[in-house]
């Protein structure tokens, strides 16, 4: 929570050039100090004592890509902004090896709670005190100096951790049912306001995983059976609603475009033959398409990640989250977490979609690639107890497995 809150709450708004240049002021230096108090409390917390449970592939390969990343400092052409994106990337790496060496599943639906609690607030906060907007985010709702993009990622990820804790049969309520429905209620409505598609059509994508893997194949049918038509009527009622907010008032020149990405992904591919192999380093992607384009950043997870690490980072990034993915759908097949795992794989397909048209969830420091990485551990966490319950006796927690 403090990672994403000292990443992504910013009391100023500041332009990306100012970012690139390695430009420090106050609200920096505070995102920095985060960061290296989260580093050092692991350290004096847990030092260099042997983890509880063995890492897994999933862990490996996170661990592989998010070195390989750091490693990309060597050869980027923006080596002040870079160092820092690194460290921070190895803090978060730090950070998921904890969690799924260390954490129960009860911390981790504590901390989901929290999560949906803060992004509720926020939204009050958004609603309360709106702040002075750009030119290109007027009619866009957000909260401090939040982008509606990120807004958007913050939102799709409350709404279906909420929904999940709503469902029969899904991870354990700590709320009244009537908190959960009024959070889905308010991240919903929020996540329209936002005008962000690509995290909108994430939700739905994440939303349709989730409920189609949660039940197992009785359930799946019952929820197709209700969904079609739900979905069906939805169209047929609203079909206006859902139109404008696809278009959200552009030209045709701008949708065909998708809004400058498609001119933005051409220019992508010239920078990656330059260095087709390694890539140009990290943070490479925001400085090069600002001096061509105006615009920072690849707006897509693996224009970016090829642009910045290569052929090999692409590589490293399609394999973790191909192998993440197999785990989860593995484990709803095990009654006992299979609700849990079925959020997970939802969360990944929403972070994927979301992913086509903004590029956070491969870069480091932000809402989305923090949340890859705890959704990595999370998985590590069920996967060494696929059909275990956890007893407390003092300190320790010890494994008793219940079969039949």
């Amino acid at each position: 929570m403090a990672l994403i809150l000292a990443s992504e709450y910013k009391l100023r708004s500041r332009g990306i050039g100012e970012a690139i240049s390695g430009g420090v002021d106050t609200q920096i230096l505070v995102e920095i100090g985060a960061y290296g108090l989260v580093a050092v409390y692991l350290y004096r917390r847990f030092g260099i004592r042997s983890p509880r449970r063995t890492a897994s592939i999933a862990l490996v390969l996170a661990w592989i890509f998010a070195l390989y990343v750091a490693m990309s400092v060597m050869w980027t052409p923006y080596p002040q902004f870079a160092v820092v994106r690194a460290a921070q990337l190895l803090v978060t790496a730090s950070v998921c090896q904890v969690v799924a060496t260390r954490a129960t599943r009860e911390d981790l639906h504590r901390l989901a709670h929290a999560f949906i609690g803060l992004v509720v607030v926020s939204v009050g906060i958004g609603v309360a005190m709106p702040l002075q907007r750009t030119p290109n985010t007027q009619d866009r709702f957000n909260w401090l100096y939040v982008h509606p993009v990120t807004a958007g990622i913050f939102l799709g990820i409350a709404l279906l951790l909420a929904v999940a804790f709503l469902l029969p049969g899904g991870p354990p309520r700590r709320w009244r049912k009537g908190f959960y429905l009024i959070a889905v209620g308010v991240t919903g409505a929020a996540l329209i306001a936002t005008g962000t598609r690509g995290a909108a059509a994430g939700c739905v994508v994440g939303l349709a995983v989730l409920l189609l893997c949660s039940r197992g194949p009785r359930g799946r049918a019952e929820m197709l059976l209700f969904v079609i038509p739900v979905g069906a009527l939805a169209v047929l009622a609203f079909p206006d609603e859902i139109i404008a907010f696809a278009t959200r008032g552009e030209s045709a020149e701008q949708l065909e475009s998708l809004n400058s990405r498609t001119d933005l992904w051409t220019l992508a591919l010239d920078a990656a033959m330059k260095q087709p192999l390694f890539g140009n380093g990290i943070s490479s992607a925001r400085g090069l398409f600002l001096e061509e384009i105006g615009l920072g950043g690849g707006h897509n997870a693996f224009v970016n990640i090829l642009v910045e690490g290569g052929v090999v980072g692409v590589v490293a990034f399609a394999g973790l989250c191909f192998a993440v993915m197999v785990v989860q759908l593995s484990l709803t097949r095990v009654k006992e977490v299979r609700a849990e795992a079925a959020l997970l794989l939802g969360l990944m397909a929403f972070l994927l979609v979301d992913a086509l048209t903004a590029e956070m969830m491969a870069a480091s420091a932000n809402v989305a690639s923090i949340w890859l990485f705890l959704i990595i551990a999370w998985t590590c966490v069920i996967a060494g107890k696929p059909a275990g319950l956890e007893k407390r006796h003092g300190d320790d927690r010890t494994q008793v497995i219940a079969r039949g």
